[in-house]
């Protein structure tokens, strides 16, 4: 089962389709009140924030290029067995060059905001020491070419391309000495580009790449370790986001926004009753105790401590303050609904229902179609800790995405899947959950970690011989919501 895991294992999404209803403005008494539209749009906030985000392994190449150092995915992907189709991400997309042509593509999203993701082994070859003057010249590049075009550039400083020299060197995230040199590499990039770049996302996705990459041993750096150096790393990782925070409060322009992205363990209540819905709430809250909670609350759950017993991560208060550090906002990667939750007499009092076979997925086997999910994920958070900014950091699904015989690709499913998970989104935050943008995964296919390049998430299809990108269906659907600002029938 573990080998059909993609990299959204974790990723979570919420909300039944519900019906946008325009509602009519006041009229003169003496007319009547005008009738009710049921197939206007479903508006968004008049501010609401429309981009689409890559990372840097995935889209970049060039990994032997202008000083760059190794990362533990190029290690992964050389090694024999790892990668389903036998490819590496050597040349992935050539972003690396085609940065300017590829800016252009977001631009004629009509997008108003990019997310991309800094690689550490490009700004440290070594993962700490002397930096690498080269890579840090093509981020900026890429950050001028963004806003010259009129898309805001917001910034993720880790996605899993970790220093291959850390993970030799001290052992990854099994140390605290990872958690020091992120935090002084975060504290190097931000001072250089927060005179353009206004948010920062430290790590993305902390719960898959530590769960995949350090407990079962199918992502880099391919780690099968026991659960309480499991937890001990997750700690670490924990630890590394904090003393970002510090990092780039510290060395960042004034009025630079730092936050997580994180692969929520997404519940959704069985059906919406008050019972299951406090059902819900408590297991969102101590399913994500060992991580995004602990960032929130700077505490780890007494359950969470107490469910993990002799394996509990060793810790000090001075590191769980430094851990629960302010954040400015949340990022939630929203994919599929991974448990759903009924309420229960017995103690914790609520239990996960088991999925059925027959429930419906994507093109990716783990991408279970859950809407509702995109609702209730934010709406929970945003009660549980409080939160007054979250942004839906990554959202999207890989489709079959095969070119049609007159050169275009009909990605309809594709089309199905972000029309109903946005009616959800809209739905949230017509009630008020602060949800105050959405990136869309992904921009363009790309290299799909333990897929290679068989799964396809883009909104552009890419020729990875010919690296040329053509747009398909569901570009043109995305571009007429960010248009309208608004999701359609």
């Amino acid at each position: 089962m573990f080998g059909k895991f993609s990299r959204r294992q974790f990723g979570k999404l919420a909300g039944l389709s519900a019906l946008g209803a325009a509602t009519a403005g006041n009229a003169a008494k003496s007319q009547p009140a005008p009738a009710v539209d049921r197939h206007a749009p479903a508006s968004f906030p008049k501010d609401f924030l429309w981009g689409t985000a890559t990372s840097a392994y995935q889209i970049e190449g060039a990994v032997n290029e202008d000083g760059r150092g190794r990362s533990i995915w190029d290690t992964f992907a050389h090694t024999p067995g790892k990668i389903e189709d036998h490819t590496t991400a050597d040349r992935a997309n050539d972003h690396y060059h085609r940065y300017k042509e590829d800016v252009g593509l977001i631009k004629a999203l009509g997008v108003k905001a990019y997310r991309f993701s800094i690689a550490w082994p490009r700004i440290f070859p070594d993962g700490t020491g002397a930096p690498n003057p080269k890579g840090l010249d093509f981020y900026n590049r890429l950050i001028d070419e963004l806003l010259a075009r009129g898309i805001e550039p917001y910034a993720t400083l880790y996605h899993w391309d970790l220093p291959q020299a850390l993970e030799d060197r001290v052992g990854g995230w099994r140390s605290s000495d990872t958690s020091k040199a992120f935090a002084d590499y975060a504290g190097y990039v931000a001072e250089r580009v927060s005179d353009r770049v206004k948010n920062i996302f430290t790590l993305n996705e902390a719960g898959r790449f530590l769960n995949f990459g350090y407990g079962w041993g199918i992502d880099a750096p391919g780690l099968k370790l026991p659960t309480s150096e499991l937890n001990q790393a997750r700690h670490h990782v924990a630890l590394g986001h904090g003393l970002a925070v510090q990092a780039i409060r510290a060395k960042a322009r004034p009025g630079t926004k730092v936050g997580p992205a994180e692969n929520i363990a997404a519940c959704v209540p069985a059906f919406d009753t008050p019972d299951n819905v406090r059902a819900a709430e408590m297991a969102t809250r101590e399913l994500n105790a060992g991580l995004l909670g602990v960032m929130l609350e700077g505490k780890y759950t007494d359950g969470f401590l107490e469910y993990s017993g002799k394996d509990a991560p060793k810790f000090t208060a001075e590191e769980l303050k430094i851990i629960g550090a302010k954040n400015d906002f949340v990022g939630l990667n929203i994919y599929a609904p991974q448990f759903y939750i009924a309420a229960s007499d017995q103690k914790p009092g609520w239990k996960v229902l088991p999925f059925p076979a027959s429930f419906p997925h994507m093109n990716s086997e783990w991408l279970r179609v859950g809407p509702e999910v995109i609702y209730w994920a934010p709406r929970l958070a945003a009660k549980i800790w409080n939160i007054d900014t979250i942004y839906i950091s990554e959202n999207g699904t890989s489709s079959e995405d095969k070119i049609a015989a007159d050169g275009q690709v009909y990605d309809l499913d594709r089309i199905m899947f972000l029309r109903n998970y946005l009616r959800q989104l809209q739905r949230a935050t017509a009630e008020g959950v602060p949800v105050r943008g959405y990136f869309l995964w992904s921009l363009m296919d790309n290299f799909e970690w333990i897929f290679g390049f068989e799964k396809r998430f883009g909104l552009y299809h890419v020729d990875f011989e010919t690296q040329k990108r053509t747009a398909k269906l569901s570009a043109a659907f995305y571009r007429e919501v960010v248009a309208q600002n608004a999701i359609g029938a």
